[in-house]
């Protein structure tokens, strides 16, 4: 881990970036509504169309990722995602009606996102031939992927008091560091040196085979990271929006309370990191307990209750999905071959990605139609994770090879 640490530094940027690239955006959303006349629901697109395009691509990213190299795949996704931020950026700052051209450089930073955060989980998987050293390097990127999204409503909240689309434009500004950190510190590990020989055809074999022996488990733990992703973007995006509308707050003040959930997930995730191993079997019992502890919570939020009481019950919520999102991130990495690791932790991503991209208007459904059962759903999804977990993922029985 000491000979490594500029490396993880690095690709610790990686997602930092690409979530501040994304969860910034979730504190201005009001705003972005009232300065261009959109919805909830089309506000809600801003976020969804990034992360659908990320769903559909990174597949592609991981197998490129797993031919030609990690750092070959990274350095250009960073560079289409600045793109998109300066296409979005431009549109809000010239157009009279911006909606659609926002939207297409979303879909831009959604290509990049594909071949960027995704890549770098196996980029650490290659790094160390230690299990414990992989959860925990694992761990530290998790921390930062939950580290960004603690900063950034206070960042997307205080750049939108100068310019309400500024934060469009920081996207391009956030990459650039990311290219630079990646291009001098990351070091391609040893297997990743020389292009792959394997064919195409032969490489599907592989993932069928891998499947075929290891699918109960491999499903699970992408039902479960898309079900995490659901309830943290979904109740994010709740809260943002009860925060400006029912409690009247706005700008950093709002960005900072909007964090503090997220500062509890940071802590957990990194916690989570340190102590999980390699032990498979603990791995299982974190997720249970990681899940119980996220879903129990929501049972009791009610929308007209108190501030703190709201923000008292996501924190332990978010605490429960900090403790899940590593564990599951080290399950699935060290459970898979490096020959193809980067192909089945795209999938993974993807299914995160997934949830990403369905909680945000799914909650806007039920905003505009004032649903009053809204958190028990949250709820149900986190108990119908616990069971996934409970039942499909065996480590005595079916670990990988």
């Amino acid at each position: 881990m000491k000979d490594k640490k500029l490396d993880l530094m690095a690709l610790a940027s990686i997602p930092l970036v690409m979530t501040l690239g994304n969860s910034m955006l979730i504190p201005i959303l009001p705003i972005i509504e009232k300065e261009i006349g959109i919805s909830a629901f089309q506000s809600s697109l801003i976020i969804t169309v990034y992360s659908i395009v990320a769903i559909l691509l990174i597949p592609f990213a991981g197998y490129l990722s797993d031919k030609i190299g990690r750092k070959k795949v990274i350095v250009p996704s960073l560079i289409i995602t600045g793109i998109g931020g300066l296409i979005s950026a431009f549109a809000a700052w010239k157009l009279d009606n911006p909606f659609m051209m926002i939207l297409i450089g979303r879909f831009l930073q959604g290509i990049g996102a594909s071949g960027a955060f995704p890549v770098v989980i196996p980029t650490v998987g290659d790094m160390f031939d230690d299990e414990s050293d992989v959860s925990a390097g694992l761990g530290l990127i998790e921390t930062s992927n939950t580290f960004g999204k603690v900063l950034s409503p206070i960042i997307g909240a205080l750049l939108a008091m100068f310019i309400w689309f500024l934060p469009f434009l920081f996207i391009p500004i956030f990459s650039g560091i990311a290219i630079v950190l990646v291009l001098f510190f990351v070091k391609a590990p040893k297997d990743q040196k020389q292009e792959k020989k394997q064919s195409f055809k032969k490489f599907l074999q592989l993932i069928k085979q891998v499947f075929r022996d290891n699918g109960k488990w491999l499903v699970s733990t992408f039902l479960i990271g898309c079900i995490n992703m659901f309830i943290l973007f979904g109740f994010l995006f709740h809260f943002s929006s009860l925060l400006e509308k029912q409690f009247n707050l706005e700008g950093v003040i709002k960005g900072m309370v909007l964090a503090i959930p997220l500062l509890f997930l940071c802590i957990a995730s990194y916690a989570a990191g340190k102590k999980i191993g390699e032990n498979k079997v603990v791995m299982k019992w974190a997720i249970l307990t990681g899940n119980a502890v996220g879903g129990i919570p929501l049972i009791f939020i009610q929308t007209d209750g108190s501030l703190f009481f709201l923000s008292f019950l996501l924190s332990v919520a978010g605490i429960g999905i900090g403790i899940s999102l590593p564990t599951l991130d080290a399950l699935i990495t060290e459970g898979i071959e490096k020959d193809i690791r980067g192909t089945v932790t795209s999938l993974y991503s993807s299914m995160r990605f997934l949830g990403v991209a369905a909680g945000p208007p799914i909650i806007a459904i039920f905003i505009e139609n004032k649903i009053d059962w809204m958190y028990y759903f949250l709820a149900g999804l986190s108990a119908i994770a616990l069971l996934i977990c409970f039942f499909a993922i065996k480590p005595g029985k079916e670990e990988a090879k």
